[in-house]
């Protein structure tokens, strides 16, 4: 095969190559963003985008009989740790015996989900920021911002969003 044009409107097997190199290293740098925690409010949310929720951080809609979902049961939740729920975007965490917590599960730095929660903190894999089970707040950076606080209620043994 040759580079050699063979009919109009055909490029060149460079040129494509080339072209393809080049959304290879947009895609690349547009991943590593510019590491600029101020760009969001924590929530996920740009405050020059007029700071309004998108529609993956509304509460769950209500179950049958009108009281919302359960996000866990306080069972599942163990002392000093908590569980990720990642369909809702929340980590429920207990700091101490029959204290229950509520953070956003989206990482402050560049808006990764955490994946665990482990030794105390709430753990981001994509930069390993840490964040504090009991507060959200940044316990071991890149990350600058705490996790955003999600209001919940203890309803018997049901954790649900407020």
């Amino acid at each position: 095969m040759s580079d050699e044009l063979t009919g109009p409107g055909t490029q060149t097997r460079r040129a494509l190559l080339a072209g393809a190199g080049a959304v290879g290293v947009s895609v690349v740098l547009a991943a590593c963003g510019t590491g600029d925690d101020d760009a969001l409010d924590g929530t996920g949310n740009s405050p020059s985008a007029g700071g309004a929720p998108s529609p993956t951080g509304s509460p769950s809609a209500p179950a049958k009989g009108g009281s919302a979902a359960a996000l866990a049961k306080k069972s599942e939740i163990p002392v000093g740790g908590g569980k990720i729920l990642a369909d809702q975007q929340v980590v429920v965490t207990q700091p101490t015996e029959g204290e229950f917590k509520a953070f956003s599960s989206i990482c402050t730095h560049q808006q990764c989900p955490v994946t665990g929660v482990d030794g105390g903190t709430i753990n981001c894999s994509c930069h390993f920021s840490k964040f504090s089970v009991a507060d959200g707040s940044v316990k071991g950076g890149p990350a600058t911002k705490p996790l955003a606080e999600k209001k919940i209620n203890v309803d018997g043994d049901d954790i649900v969003l407020a």
